[in-house]
């Protein structure tokens, strides 16, 4: 990718270095400039320049697999629910971006929390054996809740201090509150996935610093987001392509126009960011209510699972699956940008359709969100 770092690329450090003292530090900085400028700032002769850029070109292009390759390369990262897991084959795959959207306190904190724990495990239990470079930007990041899951998911391997401890050191949080923020990380992930060893990168979330600074309303202000959100797309590809890792992100709700909810009014609950941003994520889980304790999850968008519809709950544990259902439930997919989410607006009143003017931010319309049963954010 043409971010990448130009000694990542297997570019000399003495290279690398004269071409910073002219701000060129990454493979785009460098294939933006023609052989004379790069002969100039590197300070070698023009056949060498012309070498160079082809050698940088060649480490940022896509490499070309066969299918025979990427069925022995597959992998999938367990998320210690069977019921999901059998579904997903074998859970969230490694290499691509998942993503979890739903409403405010169905769990989806709770989830990447779960997961944080599960990808420190050693792989013999199920585990990456790795570090998690989790991105926070709505100061969501509980490290008491990340404890408690830890120890009342996995008793037995959490009994000693030194592993809640070990666990707890390979968590490596950042709070990035800003759009410039977000990119500012996002771009040096390369790095950090490597200096601390990270087997899963998760971002919660991707909406909630984008719906605060783009007013869409705004002429210009669309165009603007979306390309900030094909730069992060791009960038989180990549990153889970080139280490084989899986990228979990969380999305928020937002009141589809035009759409009609099951109660005939208009204005229908769906993902945020749109169709386009639902086409940059490989696998789309959606998270919605079911009463005011019983949720569920949807497998909305996925290369290899059916649509279909797991009841959960969510305890000290963490998320569990409702064991009672003897199967999962199908039910008839649609766009995966236009799915209806249920939402609680009462106790007693479950419903895809809202009351609301601004329909980049739901939550600031008539709308009231239950708080889960326990109390988990």
């Amino acid at each position: 990718m043409a971010t990448r770092l130009l000694k990542r690329t297997g570019v000399s450090m003495d290279v690398c270095e004269q071409l910073k003292r002219h701000q060129i530090e990454s493979c785009k900085d460098l294939l933006s400039l023609s052989p004379v400028e790069v002969m100039h700032a590197a300070g070698m002769s023009y056949q060498k320049a012309s070498v160079l850029l082809r050698t940088v070109s060649r480490a940022v292009a896509p490499p070309v697999t066969t299918a025979l390759e990427l069925w022995k390369q597959h992998s999938c990262f367990s998320t210690s629910l069977p019921a999901l897991d059998k579904l997903l084959r074998g859970g969230l795959p490694c290499g691509t971006i998942t993503e979890v959207t739903g409403p405010s306190g169905c769990g989806k904190t709770q989830v990447c929390l779960m997961l944080s724990v599960l990808a420190t495990l050693p792989k013999s239990e199920g585990g990456l054996d790795g570090g998690v470079i989790y991105i926070d930007t709505e100061s969501a990041f509980s490290a008491e809740r990340l404890v408690e899951i830890a120890k009342s998911r996995f008793p037995g391997y959490f009994s000693s201090k030194e592993k809640v401890l070990q666990m707890a050191g390979r968590v490596h949080l950042f709070r990035e509150l800003t759009c410039q923020d977000v990119l500012n990380r996002l771009d040096r992930l390369e790095e950090d996935i490597i200096a601390t060893g990270a087997s899963l990168i998760i971002l919660d979330s991707v909406a909630s610093v984008v719906r605060k600074e783009f007013d869409t309303t705004l002429p210009g202000n669309l165009m603007h987001r979306s390309n900030l959100l094909g730069h992060e797309a791009s960038t989180l590809k990549y990153l889970a392509h080139q280490f084989n890792i899986p990228v979990v992100l969380t999305n928020q709700i937002t009141t589809h126009v035009g759409g009609q909810g099951s109660d005939g009014e208009s204005g229908l609950v769906t993902a945020a960011l749109g169709t386009t941003w639902s086409h940059s994520v490989n696998t789309r889980l959606i998270v919605q209510y079911v009463d005011a304790r019983q949720r569920q999850i949807l497998i909305a968008k996925s290369p290899v699972a059916p649509f279909a519809v797991l009841n959960y709950t969510i305890e000290k544990q963490g998320i569990c699956i409702d064991t009672d259902d003897s199967q999962e439930t199908l039910y008839e997919g649609t766009d995966p940008g236009l799915q209806p989410i249920r939402v609680l607006t009462g106790f007693n009143n479950l419903t895809t359709s809202v009351d609301c003017t601004d329909r980049e931010r739901p939550e600031s319309g008539t709308v009231n969100f239950l708080k889960p049963a326990h109390n988990f954010n």
